[in-house]
């Protein structure tokens, strides 16, 4: 019995800071043992529950040992602290899985270097398996094995586990659905980690993940994944040394977050005007730094994100003696520099440097933008900045792992993500919401288990993971230790609000990416192409003008005399004004008829008569002949506006006199004159010019109309050249 309870005891020992590293790996150890199946080592306290599969009991198992605690305890304090709602039949191991799998994690994260720890790797990616099928009637009997021999297919040296992925997108590896983790587990597992995934950006993350394996998480993929993290984060830790704390005199509270132009084959060009200098260019949570040289750097130069200067930020066209000729470059523009600047990233091939350089500038200033936008406080925008800063991470931990350009995914950087998608501002204003409840007074409620919690985040869980990493110190992160009892922005059996609005967005945007689809499906190529398909569909306005010209030119006097007649009924008994409102029921009575009538049809190909087929040098004749009839018709639009400002400045007295009185004349009218009169004289003056009695008159005004408007001059025009204020 005495030996029972000091069993126990130790079992129940949670370890603190203090405990050396080699203790937690025996733990991780431990857990992958159980997950193998090897019940003769297991406790026996530590019986299975019969709620739950054998892969899920393997993970509480695991989850017991890292806390300390017995399974029976775990359950316990499950069924005590979680709302009825929780423990509901259908939800109970999905739920309980997810309580000691946060709990444990939230334990986990907290000890050095457990991103470098293949156990650790295996025991979240069991997590997510077992959250696929939690329940005991879940055909997972395999699972536990095949998790087991996945791991046996690793190398463990460093070397060993890239071979598996020469060429990440062409992978050698067949997947087995066995051994594969689906979104929604990833979903809900990875986010308890923040370093690993954002629960903003955490689907994107995953459809890159698995771009090459069906839609399906292998355990090699997200083992490589986890180990390009953490020699992100290493990077980071080891990124600020003597020189470059010289040079750049960064602040206390900024952060390195990446460097580029250091190898001398690949610089960082920096264009001012027709000048260009090589260097290095580094990225700060609050600034762009650009230090001029090779090897040896001169002074750097700073280039605000934080403040509010109007900053531009956008990709751009660069090349020797400001010529426009390599799309390589990012321009940043601000009210404290006198011309734009261009940072240049030269490469044999493609632009995936520029790309990723602008992404994560774009996402320091969106994050800066979010701030101020929604006034929040100092640890709201610590927290804002730091998602931003582990989003990058992540963004270059993919990038290096799996060599993928950032236009073969959506983005991992949720601000910036935001900004791309429709919706994107509703994520953005429900994140404001989930920063401002930090400080409140439920921060002392344990959001894991009490049944009274918010649901919304609040505590700087990115903030702190930062400092858990060793890149921020304790006092910048500034949070008391009870404030950590939260993991990620995850909730037991709850979605958060952030969780809840990114899979409503998702959805509009599959709907929107398939209407994308289609539009670039009908794009086609050539002017005199579009031209035609242009006509085709604009062919029922075109026959109804068709038809009006017919009308007005009296050919058959009778038609147009009943035209007029009707029109002039219509303007007389006041109805005119139910003919703009017609205009916009008609379709409407058109759209409905097809919904329920055709609805069910398939829309058939709108078919089209393709003229001939042109070679490029016609094509582009063609195009110089449509340019030369639109800029004739801006010259001719300019000579009006030229002779009307001749006619306000009185150039010409007596033209000027004439038109005085027709605008007097014209003004009497309105103000006189019913407006149904005014228009039924307009229509037929219109409508009546043609017919035989006055085609002679009318014929005669216009020509005398045209020689008055030829002989009135244009207003004089000087064009001025700019001048050229670039540094040679």
């Amino acid at each position: 019995m005495e030996e029972n309870e000091s069993a126990e005891t130790v079992q129940r020992k949670q370890p603190n800071d203090g405990d050396s590293w080699w203790l937690f790996k025996s733990i991780f150890t431990l857990s992958n043992k159980t997950s193998t199946g090897d019940a003769k080592d297991s406790p026996k306290h530590d019986q299975p529950i019969s709620l739950l599969s054998p892969l899920a009991n393997s993970v509480v198992s695991s989850c017991s040992k890292i806390l300390g605690v017995s399974t029976e305890e775990l359950q316990h304090n499950f069924d005590v602290e979680l709302p009825d709602n929780h423990k509901q039949p259908p939800t109970y191991a999905r739920n309980f899985l997810e309580f000691c799998s946060y709990k444990a994690l939230h334990l986990a994260i907290t000890r050095p270097n457990y991103l470098g720890d293949k156990e650790f790797h295996r025991l979240t990616f069991d997590m997510m398996l077992a959250w696929e099928a939690p329940g005991a009637d879940s055909d997972l009997q395999g699972k536990v094995q095949d998790a087991a021999s996945c791991s046996k297919q690793d190398v463990e040296d460093e070397d060993g586990w890239s071979l598996f992925y020469s060429n990440s997108t062409n992978m050698a590896v067949q997947v087995d659905d066995k051994k594969t983790v689906g979104p929604e587990g990833f979903a809900r597992i990875a986010p308890a980690c923040p370093i690993i995934a954002d629960i903003i950006t955490v689907h994107n993350l995953f459809d890159v993940l698995t771009s090459s394996s069906g839609h399906r998480l292998h355990f090699l993929i997200y083992d490589k994944y986890l180990r390009s993290l953490e020699k992100v984060v290493k990077s980071v830790q080891n990124a600020v040394g003597p020189q470059i704390m010289s040079n750049l005199s960064l602040a206390e509270y900024e952060i390195i977050i990446d460097i580029d132009g250091i190898v001398p084959t690949q610089p960082v060009l920096q264009h001012v005007g027709m000048s260009a200098w090589p260097g290095r260019l580094t990225l700060t949570n609050y600034a762009l730094y650009f230090e001029s040289g090779v090897g040896l750097y001169d002074k750097a130069v700073r280039y605000d994100l934080a403040t509010d200067m109007k900053q531009v930020v956008k990709p751009e066209l660069t090349g020797p003696l400001g010529a426009r000729l390599f799309d390589k470059a990012v321009m940043y523009k601000s009210t404290s520099i006198a011309e734009p600047v261009y940072l240049e990233f030269p490469e044999f091939k493609g632009s995936s440097r520029r790309d990723y350089w602008l992404d994560i500038t774009l996402e320091i200033l969106r994050a800066h933008k979010f701030n101020r936008k929604y006034n929040l406080k100092e640890n709201q925008k610590s927290e804002a900045l730091t998602r931003a800063i582990l989003g990058i991470f992540r963004y270059r931990a993919v990038r290096e792992a799996l060599h993928i350009t950032s236009s073969n995914y959506k983005t991992l950087l949720c601000f910036n993500l935001a900004e791309s998608i429709p919706g994107g501002d509703m994520i953005m204003e429900t994140l404001s919401s989930c920063l401002k409840l930090m400080g409140s007074s439920s921060m002392r409620q344990d959001t894991l288990s009490t049944p009274n919690r918010k649901r919304q985040p609040i505590f700087p869980v990115a903030l702190l993971t930062l400092r858990k990493l060793g890149i921020i110190s304790s006092r910048e992160a500034d949070m008391n230790e009870e404030a950590t009892c939260q993991v990620g922005d995850v909730c037991v059996g709850e979605e958060n609000p952030l969780e809840t609005i990114v899979k409503q967005l998702k959805r509009n945007a599959g709907r929107a990416e398939a209407a994308q689809a289609t539009v670039a499906q009908v794009k086609v190529e050539g002017v005199d192409t579009n031209v035609a398909v242009m006509k085709e569909l604009l062919f029922p306005l075109m026959e109804l003008f068709n038809r009006l010209q017919v009308l007005v030119s009296w050919e058959d006097p009778y038609k147009s005399l009943m035209f007029v007649l009707f029109i002039s009924y219509l303007i007389i008994r006041d109805w005119i004004k139910y003919m703009f409102p017609l205009i916009f029921i008609f379709p409407a009575l058109i759209m409905l008829w097809n919904r329920h009538v055709n609805g069910r049809r398939r829309l058939e190909a709108f078919k089209i008569v393709a003229p001939p087929s042109k070679n490029p040098v016609e094509q582009l004749i063609t195009l110089q002949e449509a340019i030369t009839q639109v800029e004739a018709l801006i010259q001719s639009g300019n000579i009006i506006l030229l002779k009307l400002r001749a006619l306000l400045l009185a150039v010409v007295p007596q033209a000027t006199d004439k038109v005085t009185l027709w605008l007097v004349f014209i003004a009497v009218a309105f103000a006189v004159v019913p407006l149904k009169f005014i228009m039924l004289l307009a229509f037929w003056e219109c409508f009546t010019r043609n017919m035989s009695l006055r085609k002679d008159i009318s014929e005669r005004w216009l020509r005398r109309t045209k020689e008055w408007w030829i002989r009135i001059p244009a207003a004089p025009l000087q064009l001025i050249k700019a001048d050229d204020k670039k540094r040679k």
